[in-house]
């Protein structure tokens, strides 16, 4: 995984998205998340709404979502599934498709999230 397999670009499902620039198969790595920034519990607590929109939780660790996965939006058909700070292909991904990331599998305790994916298995509340 290179970060010039993907691109951000304007996203049907909400403001910017991150493009695939080449195919992926099933089970590769699609980003690898940069873990330098992250956060206690007392810090995420005082951020602001806006904030926590690029904040992920996963193994009990808040992490600041960094470019270009901070682009990923979410869909309740996600492409992509989120495992060790990585968001790995569930099915193939062809050039030009937008990844997407279910939000439950990293939203952190008690978050939720109105759902603007338009998928025909969309919840339309995001939980955790």
């Amino acid at each position: 995984m290179k970060t010039n397999d993907v691109v951000v670009k304007k996203s049907n499902i909400d403001g910017s998205g991150v493009f695939a620039t080449r195919d992926f198969k099933t089970g590769e790595i699609v980003l690898r998340w940069d873990i330098s920034n992250i956060l206690s519990n007392e810090e995420a607590a005082t951020l602001t709404e806006e904030e926590k929109r690029y904040i992920s939780y996963m193994d009990g660790k808040y992490v600041i979502m960094q470019d270009p996965e901070k682009y990923v939006n979410h869909s309740c058909d996600a492409n992509t599934t989120a495992k060790q700070f990585c968001d790995i292909a569930k099915r193939d991904i062809k050039k030009g498709e937008e990844i997407t990331a279910n939000y439950k599998e990293e939203l952190s305790p008690s978050t939720e999230m109105k759902c603007n994916c338009g998928s025909k298995n969309c919840v339309g509340i995001v939980r955790n």
